[in-house]
């Protein structure tokens, strides 16, 4: 299940050798692709979207999730710009209003996610700052060891193909780091990864555009991955 709505009556470079495909992870010829995880895990997608480029990678990680038989989360973070700098861009204030009924995120969601989806456009290199400021107000939970052990993953999308997508995924990973959280990445591990081709995380480079098919289908595949890799942990520590 996804909870998304408000609860009220979301050159020189080394040639790649794809990999043979490793049963239960290629998106395209896995037949047991949509067969649902055995150890129910929670996931919670937390994402910042200006104009809708990552509300829409968001609700694709949601699917794939779900589809790996996770319960999912969909969280947007506080909205902390001006409003005249909203008001300057259209994009961004149809946006504003038509993601009203996403709920926003709060502690409470960590704590319920065994896994954790971060998604957040690029800025100059680094994450929003929307995003970073509910990152920063997480240190109750971070010293009381609550972060701890939960798998974390992040994807991003930049106005241009080289903007900083990389250092924005990492930037986010020093935060996982000290939370003593499992970074789980998509790396090359399913043949959406040769099409999309960043190993950090899903990315979309496009500007106002909307997100394509690849960077859909590959945000859907590292959703599913986390979800799988948090299952087999939660196993795993119940069988120890």
């Amino acid at each position: 299940m996804v909870e998304t709505g408000s609860p009220r009556a979301g050159t020189g470079a080394p040639v790649l050798v794809r990999p043979a495909a490793r049963s239960g992870n290629a998106h395209t010829i896995n037949p047991k692709e949509h067969e649902p995880i055995m150890e129910s895990v929670n996931v919670a997608i937390i994402y910042y979207s200006a104009t809708g480029t990552v509300h829409a990678m968001a609700h694709a990680a949601a699917e794939g999730a779900e589809k790996a038989g996770a319960q999912v989360r969909v969280r947007k973070v506080a909205e902390t710009a001006p409003e005249q700098a909203i008001a300057a861009n259209p994009a961004w204030g149809k946006h504003v209003e038509e993601s009203a009924d996403v709920v926003q995120v709060s502690h409470d969601d960590l704590e319920w996610a065994d896994a954790v989806l971060f998604g957040t456009p690029t800025r100059f290199g680094n994450p929003s700052s929307q995003l970073r400021a509910f990152i920063d107000t997480t240190g109750p939970l971070w010293f009381a060891g609550k972060l701890a052990d939960k798998v974390y993953s992040a994807f991003t999308a930049s106005n241009t193909a080289h903007g900083g997508q990389e250092s924005t995924i990492l930037a986010l990973s020093n935060t996982f780091y000290h939370w003593g959280g499992i970074i789980v990445p998509p790396g090359y591990t399913d043949p959406i990864q040769f099409q999309s081709g960043n190993p950090y995380g899903a990315s979309h480079a496009g500007g106002a555009e909307a997100p394509n098919d690849v960077a859909l289908q590959a945000v859907q595949y590292q959703a599913r991955r986390v979800a799988e890799t948090a299952a087999a942990l939660k196993a795993g520590r119940a069988n120890s």
